[in-house]
């Protein structure tokens, strides 16, 4: 599951592509939003003037594919220009197998372990872990509230429980963010009419994708507070 290619081959054009990113002054920053096909975040730290990039083993629905890696996160992370140095990582893996809301699933009608949503959660864990251990000073890793079995493989608790209408959103939905070099993120604009849309939403074959989007007032937060504005 897990690509680990570190045998890149770093030809000369490569190199002559990524030394203008490594003496990027200014406060840019270069920064990698991963498992990201919206492209919500990238796209806000892009606007801010920061040298951004989405990846996804998806195609983009963000309208911005000049930012977007259709790669393995971890392959992205070991070749040009991410490999010569990364100032922010940003990812947002995917939750089905992790998120408490799904924990009923790990067992069978009578009680046993399905061994293949178990070894499903294995799986999506160690990527999480993996994601977590990433090697940059500042980190986010993004994912709702999570379940014991996938915490202990993890080894570590969330740093921080945000929800969508401390950003300007009347809903409820709980995310956690796993911290490592970054302040908290501080709410933007509390708002009324708090209500679980995203529980309510009705099956589709864009229900997974829809759920996932990170809300717009997040993303602008999360660019504003821990990116500051290249442009000016």
């Amino acid at each position: 599951m897990i690509d680990r290619n570190t045998n890149v081959q770093i030809t000369n054009e490569a190199l002559a592509f990524a030394k203008p990113m490594l003496g990027a002054g200014m406060g840019k920053l270069r920064v990698l939003i991963g498992c990201e096909e919206s492209q919500a975040v990238a796209i806000e730290f892009d606007k801010l003037g920061h040298y951004v990039n989405s990846c996804d083993l998806q195609e983009c629905s963000g309208g911005r594919p000049d930012l977007h890696i259709k790669d393995s996160i971890f392959h992205v992370l070991h070749k040009p220009p991410y490999s010569f140095g990364l100032d922010l990582f940003i990812a947002h893996p995917p939750c089905t197998y992790l998120a408490n809301s799904g924990v009923r699933w790990l067992y069978n009608e009578d009680g046993s372990k399905n061994k293949e949503r178990w070894e499903n959660m294995e799986d999506a864990a160690l990527f999480f872990r993996a994601l977590l251990h990433t090697n940059c000073d500042k980190i986010c890793i993004e994912n709702p509230i999570m379940h014991k079995h996938a915490l202990k493989i993890i080894g570590v608790k969330q740093s921080q429980i945000i929800k969508p209408w401390q950003f300007g959103h009347g809903e409820t939905k709980a995310t956690c963010l796993w911290l490592k070099g970054l302040p908290n993120l501080q709410p933007t604009n509390i708002v009324e009419g708090r209500e679980q849309k995203i529980w309510k939403m009705p099956p589709s074959k864009d229900r997974q994708k829809l759920r996932s989007k990170t809300y717009h007032g997040i993303a602008t937060a999360m660019a504003m507070q821990w990116g500051g504005n290249a442009c000016t």
